[in-house]
């Protein structure tokens, strides 16, 4: 059997910074843009330390509920809202988006893959605003109750959204699995 060549999930790694970063990748909105909201927090690995090499990538619907469909999400020209970007983290672990609340009837939510060294394959998870609750969700209310907090953000001070990720451990971050993915 000939010899294969690895592919970048089967790498040590990450290589995020050779091409994936590009200028305001982690600014869905400008800072300015009326209702402009930051998602931010941390990546913790299994022993609760910070993974200073993460990259992140959000999907999320404008503040109406409607998924954007704008073509060319990574360009940022500060009119057109395309729900998509992407941020790796800092060497403290850390992330930031600049974006709006989503909107919608039911629970709304951003949708969260995270990429990291130690995994073969990104992980999905998605943060809720604070005000979603079981009752508005029926995914959420299939979740034991300490477990659906971790998919919950926390509105902070300033009206940023926090949400903290731990790959690991016993402040596991709740991680779904899709048709087609491992």
């Amino acid at each position: 059997m000939p010899e294969l060549d690895p592919t970048p999930g089967q790498t040590i790694g990450p290589f995020f910074a050779y091409a994936l970063p590009y200028d305001r990748d982690y600014e869905l909105v400008r800072p300015t843009t009326t209702g402009a909201v930051r998602l931010h927090g941390t990546v913790y690995d299994g022993a609760g330390s910070p993974v200073p090499d993460a990259l992140l990538e959000i999907r999320q619907a404008d503040g109406a509920g409607a998924v954007p469909t704008v073509e060319g999400s990574i360009r940022r020209d500060g009119t057109a809202f395309t729900g998509w970007g992407r941020c790796q983290t800092d060497s403290a672990g850390r992330y930031s988006f600049t974006t709006i609340a989503p909107g919608g009837d039911s629970a709304p939510f951003v949708a969260v893959v995270v990429f990291a060294r130690g995994l073969l394959h990104r992980l999905f998870t998605r943060a809720y605003l604070p005000e979603a609750s079981a009752s508005s969700s029926p995914f959420l209310a299939s979740l034991e109750p300490r477990i659906r907090e971790r998919l919950i953000a926390v509105r902070d001070d300033d009206g940023g959204l926090l949400f903290d990720i731990h790959l690991q451990g016993e402040l596991e971050t709740p991680f779904l699995t899709f048709p087609g993915e491992a």
